[in-house]
Order: C-alpha cells, then sequence, then structure tokens
C-alpha cells in the first residue's frame, strides 16, 4: 500500500514490486488510481487495487481505512508492506496486526510538522509499533530518530538502492548532448534540483542562497525540475532574485536522468528524509551532491563529505559557489559518487534485505512461504528454494 503516488516514494515502490514479479510473487499495490504510481505499478506487473486517498489526513481517513480493510478482506495477501505516513497510519489502522506487517514510513511524519501535531503524531507512531511486525528504515539515522521519538519496535534496515545499469553513465548522453536535448545553453556550471516542489524539499531555501550567486559564479544556473504545491510561491520568489533568467522551472518529468547528465551538480537542500533517492540516482550518474544535513545524507556519501544546516541559506550559498565554481572538482567527485553508489546503493541489495525482512516475519508468523519463492541468498542466483 502507497500514499504517495509520486516522487522518490514512488519509485521506491515500483522497484521493489519490480524485482517481487520478476521473483514469480503475486504482488498486488493499493494507491489511488488514475496516478503515475498505478500506471507504472501496472507496466511492472503488479495486480493494481483502486484506493481513493489523499496524501494527508483527514476527515476521509475513516472511509480510507475501511476501504482498505475491505480489499485486504477480498485478496487476502500473506504480507502488507506499508509505505510512508499515509498508508502507515490508514493501514494500521484497518489491519491492527491481523496481518503480517511491515511499516516503512520514508521518514518519519513527525518530522514534517510542529508544535502539537508534532507531539500528536509522536504519541501516534509509539502507539502504532504494536500493529506492525517491523519498522523499515531506510537508514540507521531515520532509526535513530524513531527511537529518539519513544518508538520500541522490531526493527529492520534496507538502504535505498538504485539500478546501476539504468543510471550507468556510459549508457547516458554526454553533458553537452544532454544539454543540446534539453535546450541548454552548452556553457556555464548547472546546478539541478530534481524533486517534488514543497516545503520538505527546501526550494524556497534554495532560492534565496541562489540571490547573488551567479554575480559571483558567472554563468552558473539553476534548475528545478519537477512540480508540486509550492510551485506558483516559487516562481514568485525567483522572480524577486536580482538574476531571475538564472533559474528555469523546468516542470515534471517521467525520466530525470537527462537532467543528471546536463548537471554540474545536484543539490537537494531537503528540511527532512528517510534516505532520498534523487542524489543516489544523480551519484549512480557520475554526478556529484550536495545536501543538507537530514536523515540518510551522510550515509549516501562519502566519510567526510560537507553536509550544509538545514533551513540555511548563506551556508548553501556558500557551498553552491564553491562547488560550481571548480567543474575539475565536480567532475573527480562525481565519478567517485559513482564509485560509491556501486558499493553501497545497487537496487538488487536493497531487494534482497527487503526479501529477508518479509522471510523473518513470515517465519515468526509461522506462514508458509508462497509458491516460487526465492530465499533473500538465492535471489541473486535466480534459483528457486
Amino acid at each position: 500500500m502507497s500514499q504517495p503516488v509520486d516522487g522518490g516514494v514512488a519509485r521506491v515502490v515500483v522497484d521493489l514490486l519490480r524485482a517481487q514479479v520478476a521473483d514469480g510473487h503475486r504482488v498486488l499495490l493499493a494507491c489511488p488510481p488514475g496516478t503515475p504510481l498505478a500506471a507504472a505499478a501496472a507496466a511492472a506487473g503488479a495486480t493494481v487495487l483502486p484506493w481513493a486517498a489523499v496524501r494527508s489526513p483527514g476527515a476521509g481517513l475513516p472511509a480510507e481505512v475501511a476501504a482498505l480493510r475491505r480489499l485486504v478482506a477480498r485478496n487476502r495477501p500473506q504480507l502488507v508492506h506499508l509505505h510512508s505516513a499515509k498508508a502507515g497510519l490508514a493501514g494500521r489502522l484497518a489491519l491492527r496486526g491481523a496481518l503480517p506487517t511491515v511499516f516503512q514510513p520514508h521518514a518519519w511524519s513527525f518530522a514534517a510538522v510542529t508544535g502539537p501535531m508534532a507531539l500528536l503524531s509522536r504519541c501516534w507512531e509509539r502507539l502504532a509499533t504494536r500493529w506492525a511486525d517491523r519498522l523499515l528504515c531506510v537508514s540507521e539515522a531515520e532509526r535513530a530518530e524513531g527511537e529518539a521519538a519513544g518508538l520500541r519496535g522490531r526493527w529492520a534496515l534496507a538502504p535505498n538502492g538504485v539500478d546501476l545499469d539504468r543510471f550507468d553513465p556510459a549508457r547516458l548522453p554526454s553533458r553537452e548532448q544532454a544539454r543540446e536535448l534539453l535546450g541548454l545553453d552548452s556553457a556555464g556550471p548547472l546546478a539541478v534540483c530534481v524533486g517534488r516542489l514543497c516545503r520538505q524539499k527546501g526550494q524556497d531555501v534554495l532560492l534565496r542562497a541562489w540571490a547573488g550567486l551567479p554575480g559571483s559564479v558567472p554563468g552558473a544556473r539553476l534548475a528545478l525540475v519537477g512540480d508540486g504545491p509550492d510551485r506558483a510561491a516559487l516562481e514568485a520568489l525567483a522572480a524577486t532574485l536580482p538574476d531571475p533568467g538564472s533559474v528555469l522551472f523546468a516542470g515534471p518529468v517521467e525520466d530525470p536522468r537527462d537532467w543528471y547528465a546536463a548537471a554540474d551538480l545536484l543539490v537537494l537542500p531537503s528540511r527532512w528524509e528517510g534516505m532520498a533517492l534523487v542524489p543516489l540516482e544523480a551519484m549512480a550518474c557520475g554526478r556529484p551532491v550536495l545536501l543538507t544535513e537530514v536523515a540518510g545524507a551522510g550515509e549516501c556519501l562519502e566519510q567526510g563529505e560537507r553536509l550544509v544546516p538545514v533551513d540555511d541559506p548563506s551556508a548553501l550559498r556558500e557551498a553552491l559557489a564553491a562547488r560550481l565554481a571548480d567543474p575539475a572538482d565536480c567532475r573527480a567527485a562525481g565519478a567517485r559518487a559513482r564509485s560509491l553508489t556501486v558499493r553501497r546503493h545497487d537496487l538488487r541489495d536493497a531487494v534482497a534485505k527487503v526479501a529477508a525482512v518479509y522471510a523473518a516475519v513470515l517465519e515468526e508468523r509461522r506462514i508458509p512461504h508462497p509458491v516460487g519463492w526465492k530465499s533473500p541468498e538465492r535471489m541473486m542466483s535466480g534459483k528457486s528454494d
């Protein structure tokens, strides 16, 4: 079950279910119909179960919970994997531990709010741990945040991974070719930010940091790739910059690889994360990344790599200027980033770790493995147990 239906969470879900379908499992995905996630899941071979749920909790939550309960009763899955806070809320209320349940927050709900809402969210997460056989985190930092908030569940770890062949620099256009394909001038340093245009991803901080940067790095440009609820406000903010023409709003794209190839630097100034997928994709493409100090950031970078404080435009501007002013260093850092991603974030490893979590939960519940099941140890060999 998943809500949201776009962005990094959706790509993680599709990568996972595609691998599960390939391994011979019956894979069902409950998500809102007519969405990018629903289309991609169907194309990957999963059965899509229409679940009319909005992204945030609201007055429609009881109906969403009841709908999930009916879907589960009708389709009788052996294990349920809940992706992100909204599905985690509705799914755990619907199931209440009746079926083996894995909850993967993809960043904690209480990180997105402040004041009384944050307190309420922490209380809910503490209560709901009893209805999850595993709390599956994508980074050690995400798990630490959960423990610090008082969550006392059964923990598991499966860092995000990427398809290393799909994001292989050798299969992508060159920097100059990509810029030509995108209609960009081939000259000058280019910073690219790929992500939903929303408060979480911090594009407002990035635009404030960008003010004055083209003056210190001549010809520098910034591309914001994606769409979201904050687009109009961000466009208005960009119009107030000293050089508004240096900022491009590229809109949503189905495949960001050309943008990674065109970039000198990928920047993601998030306010909170679990472990963002976009930086890993860019690194796999051989591009350096500039990240803020959020969960998972330090775990996907080289030891000692600079992280920028959250919500600090001045520090972000300084880091951006230093990176964009040194193209040779960017190229060298990109090569190191590719090597690091190959070693640590192969999608096959991530899929195997999730399979190991499923196997452990089913064993504890004494539920027989599905027909055609491949153990995590043998998934890579292609042999069935």
